[in-house]
C-alpha cells in the first residue's frame, strides 16, 4: 500500500479561537468596538500612464485561480507572467465544480470525468438518504482532476498570451517607492540543469499570489495564518462492476469515525473513485479517520487498488490580510473554501478572474500603473457577492457537525425534497437561494424535531451500552 508524509505547513495554525472578519486588515492598534465601527477611506493616487510598455503581473501559482487570474490578465492587455512549481500536481481535491463554473469559464465537457445526478448522504448509523431528485434534466455536480483541469487553464492562458513558467517562487523584494517595481526571486525548472534549476530574478508592477494554503506571497506580505483542515485522499481503482455503480453518483459520509469535524467522500473520477476525509480539530489522527471512511465504504470498493495517496492543507476561513499595495491573494491564498462543504475549486477561478477584472480596469488595460485602491475594488466585490454563502455554510457546519445525534439529524432532514431544491440551488449557481416563508417555518420544526428525535436515540444507545 502506498505511504505519505504529512508535513507541517508553515504560515498556517493548527486552532484558534480568534474570529476573523471579512476584512483585507484592520490595525492592530484599534480595540474590537473600534475596529467594527471604523472606517477607512482610501483615496486612490491618480496614478500614472506608462510609457512604451505594458503593465507587468506576475501570477504566483497555476492552479484555477492562478489559471483564470493569467487568462483574464492577458486578454485584457496586462504582459502577463504565470510561475508554477508542478506542472502535473494532482492535489488531495474531491474535484467538484458546479454547474455553473463549466458556462462561466466555458469549460470543455471532456475534462469533466463524470456527471452526478445522485448522491446518497450517509448517517453515523449508516442510515443513507438519496440527494438529488429535484435536479434538473440538464442539471449536474462536474467531477474533474486537478492535474486535467489545471493543465487545461494554465494551457489556455499560454494562448491568450500569458508567458508560463515552470519555477518555484522563493521571496520578493517590495518596492522603495510607491510605482517602483516588485523583485521576484524564483529557480526555474528548464528540463537541462536538473532537480536544481536555476536562480533567477524578474520585476513586475503588481503580483497575484494563487500559490495554495501554504502561500509564500501571503507570508511576503504578512498575511497572518489562519486555522486549518489536513485533506487525505487515496485513489482506488476498483473492477468495472463496481465502477458502474459510481458511473453518475456520489456518496458523503459522516460520523465520528470517519472526521469529527467535517466529512468522508466516495466521488467517482474517470477510471477510479477517490475516498478521503479531513478534519481541523484532529489532524494526528487523520489515517485513522481515513482508514474508517474506507471501512464504510467496503462493499462497494472491495477488489480496489490504491493507485496514489494524497494529504494537502485546506484553509478554514480567509486570511486576516488578503491585500497589501499591489500584492494581492486569491483562492486557497487568500483563504477562500467553505465550511461544511469544504468547496474551494470554483471560489479559487471566481477570485483570480475577479482580481485580475480589477487589474485590467485599473491599468485601463495595461496602460497606467495601479495602486491599492485599484485591487481593493476586487475585495469589496467578493466579500459583497459570497460573504452569504460562507456564513450561511460556517452556521450549518457548527449546528449540524458538532455531534453524531446533530450528524443523524442532518441527513435525516436532506431527505426533505425542500431541503434538497435549496441546497442545489445554491450550490450549483453559488447563490444563497431565496425560499418561501412558509416551507422556511415548516423546516425550521423538521430540524428540531430531527435533532430531538437524535438525541433520544443516543440516549437510548448509551443505556444499552452500560
Amino acid at each position: 500500500m502506498a505511504t505519505v508524509t504529512l508535513k507541517s505547513f508553515t504560515g498556517l495554525r493548527q486552532s484558534s479561537t480568534e474570529q476573523t472578519n471579512f476584512v483585507s486588515h484592520v490595525p492592530s492598534s484599534l480595540s474590537l468596538p473600534q475596529r467594527r465601527s471604523s472606517l477607512r477611506v482610501t483615496a486612490s493616487r491618480a496614478t500614472p500612464k506608462l510609457s512604451n510598455r505594458k503593465l507587468r503581473v506576475a501570477v504566483i501559482g497555476g492552479g484555477p485561480a492562478g489559471g483564470a487570474a493569467a487568462e483574464t490578465l492577458a486578454q485584457g492587455g496586462i504582459e502577463t507572467i504565470l510561475i508554477e512549481r508542478k506542472m502535473d500536481n494532482c492535489k488531495p481535491c474531491g474535484g467538484a465544480i458546479p454547474l455553473c463554473m463549466v458556462g462561466e469559464f466555458n469549460l470543455p465537457l471532456d475534462i469533466i470525468d463524470r456527471r452526478v445526478t445522485k448522491m446518497k448522504m450517509i448517517s453515523p448509523s449508516n442510515i443513507a438518504v438519496d440527494i438529488g431528485r429535484t435536479l434538473k434534466e440538464h442539471e449536474y455536480i462536474g467531477m474533474v482532476r486537478r492535474e486535467v483541469l489545471d493543465a487545461y487553464l494554465r494551457e489556455r492562458a499560454e494562448k491568450s498570451g500569458a508567458t508560463v513558467i515552470n519555477g518555484l517562487f522563493l521571496k520578493m523584494d517590495h518596492p522603495e517607492n510607491w510605482d517602483s517595481p516588485y523583485t521576484l526571486h524564483y529557480t526555474e525548472y528548464d528540463g537541462k540543469t536538473g532537480a536544481t534549476g536555476t536562480k533567477k530574478t524578474m520585476e513586475v508592477d503588481a503580483v497575484i499570489g494563487a500559490d495554495g494554503a501554504n502561500s509564500r506571497v501571503a507570508k511576503s506580505i504578512d498575511a497572518g495564518d489562519y486555522d486549518y483542515a489536513i485533506a487525505f485522499q487515496e485513489r482506488i481503482r476498483i473492477p468495472d462492476e463496481k465502477m458502474t455503480y459510481y458511473e453518475d453518483l456520489a456518496e458523503m459520509y459522516v460520523g465520528d469515525d470517519v472526521s469529527p469535524d467535517f466529512y468522508g467522500w466516495v466521488f467517482p473520477k474517470c477510471d477510479h473513485v477517490a475516498v478521503g476525509t479531513g478534519t481541523v480539530t484532529h489532524k494526528g489522527d487523520i489515517k485513522k479517520f481515513q482508514l474508517a471512511t474506507r471501512n464504510r465504504a467496503k462493499d462497494k470498493i472491495l477488489g480496489g487498488k490504491i493507485i496514489r495517496v494524497e494529504a494537502h492543507p485546506i484553509p478554514e476561513h480567509p486570511r486576516p490580510r488578503r491585500l497589501s499595495k499591489r500584492v494581492a491573494l486569491v483562492g486557497d491564498a487568500a483563504g477562500y473554501v467553505t465550511k461544511c462543504s469544504g468547496e474551494g475549486i470554483y471560489f479559487a477561478a471566481k477570485s483570480g478572474r475577479m482580481c485580475a477584472e480589477a487589474i485590467v480596469e485599473g491599468s485601463q488595460n495595461g496602460k497606467k500603473m495601479i495602486d491599492e485602491g485599484d485591487l481593493r475594488k476586487y475585495l469589496e466585490k467578493w466579500d459583497k457577492t459570497y460573504l452569504p454563502t460562507y456564513r450561511v455554510l460556517d452556521v450549518l457546519q457548527k449546528v449540524f457537525y458538532r455531534s453524531n445525534p446533530a450528524r443523524e439529524a442532518f441527513v435525516e432532514m436532506c431527505a426533505d425534497e425542500y431541503v434538497q431544491k435549496m441546497t442545489f440551488d445554491s450550490y450549483l449557481y453559488k447563490r444563497v437561494a431565496p425560499g418561501s416563508p412558509l416551507e422556511d417555518i415548516k423546516l425550521a420544526v423538521n430540524t428540531i424535531g430531527s435533532l430531538v428525535r437524535a438525541n433520544a436515540l443516543r440516549r437510548e444507545i448509551e443505556k444499552l451500552s452500560v
